[in-house]
């Protein structure tokens, strides 16, 4: 494994792996979401002409209740068609109450997909904005997606039914009603994009409303002690101030869909009324013209309002919202089904960084700048450097948890995010889950079939676990993890991972509970696992002295080399291997909680540890040799 020069130095361009792939829009991955649920939406489109056929028999029964009977002198006849029309209502009910079921089918897995996109981004990437997504945004798309689907599918409906009723009844009626529909129609279209980017303007102050305020509640108290009240409650003024124009903006966006609603639905019932002595000359009974008028206030009016206030409200929001929770912005770089259709590589290293940089937020410095680096298959590669440095960050990244801000990192060749990738590499954190059942559960959880008895026995073995399985009595005696230490927890998640089929382990201080005997033991353990690579984040300095190569983390000289190579040509590792040495032996040197604030390493076997104590405070911070001031004969620690 290697680091070339960039991984010493700031890296000044971002490399081309890092461009963002041309993505489908909005309307297009809304289309191939229907396309995947074809027979629901037939479904949909078989009961909505159901509930059509009430919308062509209003108009055309009242002309012949007219024409063929009241006004011929026949009441049986008027009452019959009369019959028609009412029967003709209640199989449109039936058909809007099974629409229903056709739209939930829709609008449901539509939720759950954007929940999982908007956890998946705030899990991953830290987005500020993903409280604000699932508590509003998300509910907002199901509503109007809901709502959209409702009335565009009526209005195209009951329009196609009222239109088909008009020219039957006489094709001069379709004459007067369908221009103005078809202006009104238009006129309410154009709208829809600045109404649109006024709903993004309002979405994207709502989001910085409640980053801010966020921000703000959670550091009152420091907001308080520095005295920062005035600034802090003009910038959230500002930001609420913005919110509020762009709402009103919104607001004067009715002014044109009231006149498109007037064009479209009302105006037609003038001119109906206007040309009646002029339609009335040509033949048009007056049945047909008492249907027509009942076509266009009874759907065309409602159905064109319902449009309006539907789409163009729910609508544009909807295409905002959709857009917002969709877009993948260039740190996500690729979508997961974009990423499931990368093969490994079975001559690629266990794990490439290429330029890699990350920071934590647009404004922040990187934690990681240009790094390069590579593990080969079988390898075992030890990170070391001071808290904070990146090591972390960098264990992050490989598991796929962490999205890189430039650059890329791979694993067996495939990008750190795929799907396949996850299949490949087993992450042990700190902070080991144990959950409740039995050993035997916990230790299988990562394999798809039961492992056989005598595989979780070698395991147990190799980590070091016997000592534990027999207090337990036995692979399937009840586990509650409450009663277990640390270090316990540990040697579990650690056996978890050693059983999984995933050849590249990455230890996060994943140790750092443990004594350094069953460290030594358990890194040994992965380190000769057949087939398997290690990567350690090392919690003391004899991990880096195991491995094969050392990365040594210190900022713009950032290194990587072997430890005798590392001496000459890193300061810091240098202090570190030169004031800690090699582990010897060690005893606790104070009671725990003693005055200075020192507690030994917790384990059951602390025969030996010449370089490493554990302060109060938080797990993985390293005290370098002399940071206590005084040197004792424990190896120059206190």
């Amino acid at each position: 494994m290697t680091t070339t020069p960039s991984a010493t130095a700031p890296s000044a361009t971002v490399p081309s792996a890092t461009a963002v792939p041309a993505r489908p829009g909005t309307y297009r991955r809304g289309l191939r979401f229907l396309l995947r649920r074809r027979a629901t939406v037939a479904r949909l489109a078989a009961w909505s002409v159901l509930e059509t056929g009430q919308t062509f028999l209003l108009g055309w029964a009242l002309a012949r209740a007219l024409d063929d009977g009241f006004l011929a002198g026949r009441q049986d006849i008027g009452l019959l068609w009369l019959g028609v029309a009412v029967l003709g209502v209640a199989a449109g009910a039936l058909g809007t109450a099974r629409v229903y079921g056709a739209v939930a089918g829709l609008v449901e897995p539509l939720r759950d997909l954007l929940v999982r996109r908007v956890v998946e981004r705030g899990v991953r990437g830290g987005d500020g904005g993903a409280v604000s997504r699932l508590t509003q945004q998300v509910e907002i798309a199901r509503d109007t997606f809901a709502g959209l689907i409702m009335v565009s599918r009526s209005f195209v409906f009951t329009a196609t039914g009222a239109l088909i009723g008009l020219f039957s009844l006489a094709p001069v009626l379709l004459l007067v009603v369908a221009p103005p529909l078809v202006a009104g129609v238009a006129l309410f279209l154009g709208t829809l994009r600045p109404l649109s980017r006024g709903q993004e303007a309002f979405l994207i102050a709502d989001e910085s409303v409640s980053a801010r305020l966020a921000l703000v509640c959670a550091g009152l108290r420091d907001v308080t002690a520095a005295g920062a009240e005035e600034p802090t409650a003009r910038d959230a003024e500002a930001l609420i101030d913005r919110e509020y124009r762009a709402a009103r903006t919104l607001a004067w966006w009715a002014v044109p869909r009231v006149l498109a609603l007037g064009i479209g639905g009302q105006l037609p019932l003038l001119l109906l009324l206007a040309t009646a002595p002029w339609t009335l000359d040509r033949g048009v009974s007056a049945g047909a013209l008492v249907g027509a008028l009942a076509y266009v206030s009874q759907s065309l009016l409602p159905a064109l309002q319902n449009l309006v206030h539907g789409l163009g409200t729910g609508g544009s929001r909807l295409a905002v919202v959709l857009r917002r929770l969709t877009h993948e912005t260039a740190q996500q770089a690729v979508s997961v089904e974009e990423l499931a259709d990368e093969q490994p590589d079975p001559a690629a290293p266990a794990l490439e960084a290429s330029s890699l940089t990350f920071a934590y937020g647009p404004g922040a410095e990187p934690v990681l700048d240009g790094l390069d680096l590579t593990v080969p298959r079988g390898g075992h590669l030890a990170i070391v450097g001071p808290s904070g440095i990146g090591k972390s960050t960098l264990a992050g990244l490989a598991a796929g948890l962490l999205v890189p801000g430039a650059g890329a990192i791979r694993v067996c060749g495939l990008p750190a995010r795929s799907p396949r990738a996850a299949a490949r590499r087993v992450l042990i954190p700190q902070e080991a889950y144990v959950f409740s059942g039995t050993l035997r559960a916990n230790l299988g959880y990562l394999r798809p079939d039961p492992v056989p008895e005598s595989e979780l026995a070698d395991a147990a073995a190799a980590i070091g676990l016997e000592t534990l399985l027999g207090r337990l009595g036995g692979l399937d005696a009840p586990l509650d993890p409450t009663v277990l230490s640390a270090g316990e927890r540990q040697l579990i998640a650690l056996t978890r991972a050693y059983l999984s089929p995933a050849p590249l382990a990455v230890l996060d201080e994943a140790t750092c509970h443990l004594d350094p005997a069953a460290e030594r033991r358990a890194e040994r353990a992965f380190a000769t696992r057949p087939g398997g690579t290690l990567v350690v984040v090392a919690h003391r300095i004899s991990s880096a002295h195991r491995a094969d190569r050392i990365l040594v983390m210190d900022g713009p000289r950032t290194v990587c080399g072997r430890h005798e190579e590392l001496l000459g040509s890193s300061p810091l590792y240098r202090d570190l291997a030169g004031a800690w040495g090699l582990p010897t032996a060690s005893q606790p040197a104070l009671a725990l909680g003693d005055a200075d604030g020192v507690d030994p390493v917790a384990g059951a076997d602390l025969a030996g540890d010449g370089g490493h104590v554990v302060a109060h405070r938080a797990v993985g911070q390293m005290e370098f040799a002399r940071d206590l001031g005084d040197r004792g004969a424990l190896g120059g620690e206190r």
